[in-house]
């Protein structure tokens, strides 16, 4: 009896694992969409040009920064103007479906000045929660950030 037990929940499970296998969220295509809207937004930090990403971040978008600060689009898009990096780096991403929405998590290393013209070396490590939106685009819904101690 526990033979046969165990032969259908394998069955079920193999069955499962062929049915996800054929979901398209699992062919790589949007994760590769979202590393690179993440990638282009790392660029605009480099470039120190926001308008790179400002149409990829949608209209009421939340934004938590590193020291606790909630931003809305309009902050998020003035603070990153008005900080200016020499070096930024994005490491370690990760980014997990979920229909239509979109989580990738990785850290961030970045040197410059912030938008108050402090010496700024931070370390952090943060989420962004991405919507695939009725046009088909995806836009970024939030953002949280916490520093890193070394």
């Amino acid at each position: 009896m526990k033979f046969t037990h165990t032969l259908c929940l394998l069955g079920l499970i193999a069955w499962s694992g062929a049915i996800n296998a054929q979901s398209p969220q699992t062919s790589g295509a949007v994760e590769k969409s979202i590393l690179a809207l993440e990638t282009k937004w790392t660029e605009s930090q480099k470039a120190n040009n926001p308008d790179m990403v400002a149409s990829d971040l949608a209209d009421k978008l939340v934004l938590i920064s590193s020291d606790g600060k909630m931003m809305n689009k309009a902050e998020v898009l003035a603070d990153a103007k008005a900080t200016k990096y020499t070096s930024v780096e994005m490491r370690d991403v990760r980014i997990t479906v979920f229909g239509d929405t979109a989580v990738a998590t990785g850290d961030f290393v970045g040197k410059g000045t912030d938008s108050s013209g402090k010496a700024l070396d931070e370390h952090s490590r943060w989420v962004d929660t991405w919507v695939k939106m009725p046009n088909g685009k995806w836009q970024c819904v939030a953002e949280g950030n916490t520093r890193i101690k070394r």
